[in-house]
């Protein structure tokens, strides 16, 4: 088997039950932390991190930062230009990946056991000392701008960019993730440095490691990637906000069909009733073809081919997002059908066979986060971020399966309100109009 082909491995064949996982903390000596999960039995380490900011950390007037640097990290750092940075790690079949988004920018990367100390070694450049060479630095923002260019194109794209532009105005949450057009032909490499300089810092740093690795041999890989990195950086000022007030926007399109995308309040994770939310959302429109809102509105009335919600818990605002496409006719159908059902789910609440078949259906599918090395690394850092202990994978089902009918119930009442709703619809939905803006005194 090839190296490469040893290092694909990873990602295919390293299964784990979430009881199965044990956790151990590791110190490095210079006292970088992190989770492990020893796993001797394939010759890989894993590891994941995350530095709090991501996209919301992005200066006024310079939105796209953050993600333009993800773009960057891996063509070059320190002595070594793109072409050799590169060249270093496809010798060796090191993976690394980059990625900034609202409230985080995070990392990942792979490694054959015996090139561990390279691949530590690599990414510590790419993070304390990234070149930004001009070159570089033009290509990839090219290589944006084409993003950029296809999501104005895609219905979607543009409903869900609009929703959060008008659902939090004069907030980072704003901003589109890979900037304007404007703001990224502005970038320059200080801004880049300037970017990573107050926001790569120990203070803000998470890391979670997985795979054939002791924790004596994974202290000092520690201090080799993350020890050269400032202690703290720029404070972060990014402030808890609140949804706009409810209304429609009607985004018009020359396209068949129309796309929405529809919110309200929600909880952020930390929230006591997050699990009754988690089971609630389940039967009401996270839960596939068994959800209520597959039911009414495409099983039903065949109005759809899919329609679902999700809980988001930025780390600033808590939402309830769901989305729905349908032709451009029965647009205003599919909206007032949604609409209903919130109202229904809120008055009238679940069964108590809802509830039991989506708590089965929650504490089944959790071992599916640990089917392979890298998605384990994941799950020890979102453990931490959000503050629980080592022991939370083997607690976490029974937190779900403590939800009682009556707790559901009351979320419902607390969350669903579709006097709340805000709705972006993107295409010529007929009989659909924007809400009148108030008028200035």
């Amino acid at each position: 088997m090839t190296r490469l082909l040893a290092a694909l491995v990873l990602v295919f064949t390293f299964a784990a039950r979430a009881d199965a996982v044990e956790i151990r903390e590791v110190v490095s000596p210079g006292g970088i932390k992190a989770w492990l999960v020893e796993q001797h039995s394939i010759p890989l380490v894993a590891m994941s991190y995350e530095f709090e900011g991501g996209v919301s950390a992005d200066p006024d007037g310079k939105s796209g930062l953050a993600y333009l640097v993800s773009g960057l990290l891996n063509e070059g750092a320190g002595d070594l230009d793109s072409l050799a940075f590169q060249k270093a790690l496809d010798e060796r079949a090191i993976r690394m990946s980059f990625d900034a988004d609202r409230d985080q920018f995070s990392g990942s990367m792979v490694t054959l056991t015996e090139e561990r100390s390279e691949a530590f070694r690599l990414l510590g450049l790419a993070l304390s000392q990234p070149r930004f060479d001009a070159d570089a630095v033009e290509r990839v923002r090219d290589q944006v701008r084409s993003i950029q260019r296809s999501e104005d194109d895609q219905p979607r794209s543009i409903a869900a960019k609009a929703w959060m532009r008008a659902a939090f105005p004069g907030h980072p949450y704003a901003n589109n993730t890979t900037g304007t057009p404007e703001s990224l032909a502005s970038l320059t490499a200080a801004d880049l440095r300037a970017y990573v300089t107050d926001n790569f810092t120990r203070d803000r740093l998470i890391v979670g490691v997985v795979g054939d690795i002791t924790p004596a041999e994974l202290g000092p890989l520690l201090d080799s990637t993350f020890g050269a990195l400032p202690a703290t950086g720029a404070e972060l000022t990014v402030p808890d906000t609140a949804l706009a007030e409810a209304k429609t926007q009607v985004i018009e399109r020359q396209v068949p069909q129309s796309v929405a995308v529809f919110g309200m309040p929600g909880i952020k994770r930390d929230d006591p009733d997050w699990y009754a939310a988690m089971v609630m959302n389940q039967i009401f429109g996270s839960g596939g073809f068994s959800s209520r809102l597959m039911e009414e509105v495409r099983r039903k009335r065949g109005l759809t081919y899919g329609v679902y919600t999700y809980l988001q818990p930025y780390s600033h605002a808590g939402l309830v997002l769901g989305t729905v496409a349908t032709v451009n006719a029965r647009m205003g159908e599919s909206k007032q059908v949604i609409e209903d059902e919130i109202t229904r789910m809120a008055q009238s609440g679940a069964t108590e066979a809802e509830v039991a078949d989506a708590k089965t259906y929650l504490t089944g599918s959790y071992a599916l986060n640990f089917d392979t090395s890298g998605a384990i690394a994941g799950q020890l850092v979102g453990i931490q971020r959000y503050g629980f202990d080592r022991d939370y994978i083997n607690k976490r089902n029974s937190y779900v399966e403590s939800v009682t009918r009556e707790d559901v119930n009351r979320v419902a009442k607390r969350l669903l309100d579709s006097s709340r709703l805000f709705w972006v619809i993107v295409g010529k939905p007929e009989g659909l109009e924007s809400t009148p803006e108030p008028a200035t005194p």
